[in-house]
């Protein structure tokens, strides 16, 4: 190995390690500032030019991601997810019927729109509602997180590595959700089931329900444009428009108002996440250049990832590692040399958000609704989580990895 070489293995492990703890320790830096440092010491060394640096960041992802965070924070400001899970939640008159619409209502809000993001709407509602009705809140904010998880396998822009995976593959949304949307389904049934029997002494308490939602002031105005705006994204999105582009221009439109001043949107996008994106495209292209080599890729052959269930148990153990995005795009350089590289990706789709939920730390979903349970006052515990994660990621790895394995 070049003297380079050794320095770029020593960036990417560096890099991934920081990533995967969040900080570096007696610095502030964060994951963004991580991966941007990354990028930096990969060009420093020479293993990039800056002209291959900025090729190597997919801006097909950016502009996606970008786009649909205007989108998802157009929604938050004009109060239209907070009328919607009200509506939903006050027709729930049973704690099982709370606990089917929240899960049903993260899910199908994170098929299409960014899960973090419906993360942190919906738990402050879950934790609201419990406390009024006096219900336990923890099955609930945990079908919250593991149903955004789930919910979010269905389309390429229901999560970050979905839309990193739309981008690296090729994959057209309508054939991503035609494989993909089924495993989501069984995932938000089976968050149904494993939390009814884990928790089953919450349910065994019958009561009527009367759950009131604070609402807050709403824009109808504005809601009906986003609305407007979403129908239509999702109409480009199967109609083979370029995901990137669609989602930038529905972005844009919802900027034009004269109701929501643009900084309360721009207060929303996750600027780091962004960085983080960008870092980490630098550093995976720094590694790929001086470190795989075509016989090492070719080596990789003997690790048997054109098996689905070696490559999605491989991918979950990944993800849990250094967490789902840097996962995806360690694993970028491989999938391509594989036999049937298009079902590769669906594999790795599938399994990298999954395996978010075996642990409270497994995803930024989970964290979001730690976090906002925590500053309302309620402790989500890595046990109690744990409980519903273990069985209800292992039932659905199985049951995606088999699906995959036999259709496609």
């Amino acid at each position: 190995m070049t003297l380079m070489g050794a320095a770029a293995l020593l960036i990417l492990i560096l890099t991934y390690a920081g990533v995967a703890i969040g900080r570096i320790p007696g610095l502030r830096l964060d994951r963004a500032g991580i991966a941007l440092l990354g990028g930096a010491a990969m060009i420093a060394i020479g293993a990039l030019s800056m002209e291959d640096a900025y090729r190597a960041i997919n801006f097909d992802t950016i502009t996606l991601l970008l786009g649909m965070m205007i989108v998802v924070a157009h929604l938050k400001v004009s109060g239209a997810f907070r009328a919607l899970g009200a509506y939903a939640i006050e027709h729930a008159h049973a704690p099982f019927m709370l606990l089917v619409m929240v899960t049903l209502l993260t899910g199908i809000l994170s098929a299409f729109l960014v899960n973090d993001a419906i993360c942190l709407v919906m738990a402050p509602i879950v934790v609201h509602v419990t406390r009024v009705i006096n219900r336990n809140p923890i099955p609930y904010l945990i079908a919250t997180a593991t149903a955004s998880n789930c919910g979010s396998v269905a389309t390429i822009t229901g999560n970050p590595q979905n839309m990193v995976i739309g981008a690296l593959s090729g994959i057209s949304y309508p054939a991503f959700s035609a494989a993909l949307a089924p495993v989501a389904l069984f995932g938000l049934v089976a968050v149904i089931v494993i939390v009814r029997i884990v928790y089953r002494a919450e349910f065994a308490r019958s009561a009527e329900l009367s759950p009131e939602v604070y609402r807050g002031r709403m824009l109808p105005g504005q809601v009906l444009k986003a609305v407007v705006v979403c129908i239509g994204l999702a109409v480009a999105f199967f109609a083979g428009v370029p995901v990137a582009k669609a989602a930038l221009i529905g972005g844009a439109i919802l900027l034009v108002t004269r109701a929501i001043k643009p900084a309360r949107i721009y207060r929303e996008i996750d600027g780091p996440l962004l960085f983080m994106f960008a870092g980490l495209f630098i550093v995976v292209a720094g590694a790929e250049k001086t470190l795989l080599t075509p016989d090492i890729i070719a080596s990789a052959k003997n690790l048997g990832l054109d098996d689905v269930w070696r490559l999605s148990g491989f991918t979950a153990v990944l993800s849990n590692i250094m967490s789902n995005v840097p996962a995806v795009l360690a694993l970028r350089p491989f999938i391509s040399g594989l036999e049937n590289p298009g079902r590769a990706w669906l594999v790795v789709a599938m399994s990298s958000t999954l395996a978010g939920n075996f642990t409270l730390l497994g995803s930024v979903a989970n964290l979001i609704v730690a976090e906002q349970a925590r500053a309302a006052g309620t402790q989500l515990s890595f046990s109690a989580f744990f409980k519903v994660g273990l069985p209800l990621t292992l039932l659905t790895l199985a049951a995606g990895t088999a699906w995959l394995a036999a259709g496609f």
